[in-house]
């Protein structure tokens, strides 16, 4: 489409300006007539006859505004030019001096060494026709500016119906085999009590349910209620902690009352996804800081790593679907991580700054 309006604009613009060079040739014509008739109307032995075709053809020019002046350049006639009442002198005077610094100007000899000047420009009808490729473009323009968003709002649903139907396909095929392993699961904890290992299944069950349930609001208005976001931060830590490497040093810097209206379910999937994704940047080994602070009615949670870093160019990119680093990665985590925070919190998440191997900073605003 783009493609289409540069041709159209490109091609529009040759031919305009083809028909344009034929107009001032015909108007530079009608001119260099007018200048003669005006020549031929002062110069004394004309007959009637030649005085009515003279008259004729001062008459015909109706598009091209002209300005007769002597050679004291005082201005003896116009034509087609409209000047305003009050100011008629100044408009005439300004306008000569436009159409002298466009050098458009007609000599008349009357003979006896006495000489007037024409000057002129070219008509308002051929400025129009100018300027027309370029309105017609900039039409072309907005036309392809509107299609264009047009088109992204609907692969933007397509998209969105894309992540719905997977999210809510996901915990339907995780319902049915986690309702019948906790149905095992309390079989085997009655007929072998204190079996070593049942409870931690319970958990790991309780996990997978939790992870359904979450892949279930995808697409669903969440309910949103007050809660802690540092409890929730805690939450995550203490989950993720038993399940990385003993390098990794977590520390936490909590506000106090950073309580804010959000999902905890969901909120809770958030940061296991930021931070799953800081284990991941120092490879196991290094230092993540998890911040949060009390901004007026607002909270501001930062995620910290001293990691391999991002680069500038995809602070924005790493939130699009399909990014990824990782080898056996999807590029799904930070994409269902913003949809959470930006469409069903109305809050905001950025990359706020990073610098590889020091710092970088995951920051969400609730």
């Amino acid at each position: 489409m783009l493609l289409g309006a540069i041709v159209i604009g490109t091609v529009s613009t040759i031919y305009t300006n083809y028909l344009v060079d034929e107009l001032k040739l015909e108007e530079l014509k009608k001119v260099e007539l007018w200048a003669e008739a005006t020549r031929q109307l002062v110069q004394p032995g004309s007959d009637d006859s030649s005085i009515s075709l003279t008259l004729e053809v001062l008459k015909n020019n109706t598009t091209v505004p002209v300005i007769i002046v002597d050679q004291n350049d005082s201005i003896l006639q116009h034509r087609n030019l409209v000047t305003p009442a009050r100011t008629s002198n100044r408009y005439l005077r300004q306008q000569l001096e436009r159409m002298k610094s466009l050098g458009n100007n007609i000599e008349i000899d009357l003979g006896d060494g006495e000489k007037q000047y024409l000057y002129y420009r070219t008509s308002t009808l051929l400025t129009k026709l100018q300027w027309f490729p370029i309105l017609q473009l900039l039409i072309v323009t907005v036309f392809v500016v509107i299609a264009y968003i047009g088109f992204s709002n609907a692969r933007k649903t397509e998209q969105n119906q894309v992540w719905v139907g997977m999210a809510k396909e996901t915990a339907h095929q995780l319902g049915t085999p986690i309702s019948s392993l906790f149905g095992w699961i309390e079989l085997l904890a009655l007929r072998n009590p204190g079996t070593e290992g049942i409870e931690e299944v319970r958990k790991d069950i309780n996990r997978l349910q939790n992870i359904a349930d979450r892949f279930s609001k995808i697409g669903s208005k969440p309910i949103l209620k007050n809660m802690s976001i540092n409890a929730t931060v805690e939450q995550s830590i203490h989950y993720l902690k038993l399940r990385s490497s003993d390098k990794v040093e977590y520390v936490l810097n909590l506000d106090e009352d950073c309580t804010v209206k959000a999902n905890p379910i969901l909120m809770e999937w958030v940061f296991e996804n930021l931070i799953k994704n800081a284990i991941d940047a120092i490879k196991g080994e290094g230092k993540i800081i998890v911040a949060t602070k009390k901004i007026g009615n607002k909270v501001a949670i930062d995620i910290i790593d001293n990691g391999k870093g991002i680069t500038k160019t995809n602070f924005k990119t790493v939130f699009e679907p399909g990014y990824t680093t990782k080898e056996r990665g999807w590029g799904l985590g930070l994409t269902l991580t913003k949809r959470i925070i930006e469409d069903y919190h109305n809050g905001k998440i950025m990359v706020k700054e990073s610098e590889p191997g020091i710092k970088t900073v995951f920051r969400i605003i609730l």
